[in-house]
């Protein structure tokens, strides 16, 4: 029978990643459920400790009650892209991520054949060499007033989780998702926290091994350009204030 410690932190693993007893087995290759593991019932086999560090970076010795860090290496997480696409002339190329294929990037991400069917191309811009660079659609209004939803961003790859910086705009690409947030490591936390510019969107915290890319916002393809100039707004604004005084003063009269 294991020890208790060992059965409370196996739980709390579980509890943490949010999955049910059954989906937790599921994930790590055991029958049925992990109630017997949690009750003591069944032993914790090597292979399922070993499933534990491969998917999750769980460090073993914490696991058993040896050692205070729970994660192996999680400030050496690599986030470098997955497959990198050429031209025919073997010249590295610039593949574009719309929304449609976003919600399929996560699950195909190492699949070569997957990215054929992308839109590529070469920018022969300074700003865009010497970097590996792709371009995202960004869906929703998280990152409003910066970023519109259906605007393009071009983001270059970076290879740790470490390079991150708080002042910049990310792509993160998780288990199961696109998206587009400020990154940002917290003191004394194992955990990475995503923010959105748009206030009504929550801070949220996620793990390291969550993640399977980063790339750093560098600039935005935005569409249907205005002529309207800030003077512009501001004698839109006068106007609108002259007709609110006028109106105060009617109520009033």
């Amino acid at each position: 029978m294991e020890n208790e410690i060992t059965l409370k932190r196996f739980t709390e693993v579980r509890r943490d990643l949010g999955h049910t007893q059954a989906e937790f087995a599921k994930l790590l290759g055991i029958s049925n459920t992990t109630a017997d593991i949690e009750r003591g019932r069944t032993k914790l086999s090597g292979k399922v400790v070993a499933e534990l560090l491969r998917q999750f970076k769980i460090n073993p010795l914490w696991l058993f009650g040896e050692a205070d860090e729970k994660y192996l290496e999680t400030s050496k997480t690599s986030v470098i892209p997955k497959v990198i696409t050429v031209d025919n002339s073997d010249n590295e190329n610039m593949v574009l991520v719309n929304a449609k294929a976003a919600a399929g990037y996560p699950q195909n991400i190492q699949d070569t054949s997957w990215y054929r069917q992308l839109p590529a191309f070469d920018l022969p811009i300074p700003e865009f060499r010497n970097a590996t660079y792709r371009g995202f659609q960004v869906e929703g209004d998280s990152m409003l007033p910066n970023l519109r939803p259906g605007e393009w961003v071009l983001a270059r790859a970076i290879e740790h989780i470490d390079h991150v910086s708080a002042n910049k705009m990310y792509v993160v690409v998780l288990q199961d998702s696109v998206m587009v947030k400020k990154v940002e490591r917290r003191p004394n936390s194992n955990n990475i926290t995503l923010i959105s510019l748009n206030e009504t969107y929550p801070p949220y915290e996620i793990k390291p091994f969550q993640i399977q890319e980063i790339w750093e916002v560098s600039s935005k393809l935005t569409f249907n350009l205005e002529a309207t100039t800030e003077r512009g707004l501001l004698k839109q604004l006068q106007q609108s204030m002259e007709e609110l005084k006028q109106q105060v003063s009617g109520v009033k009269g």
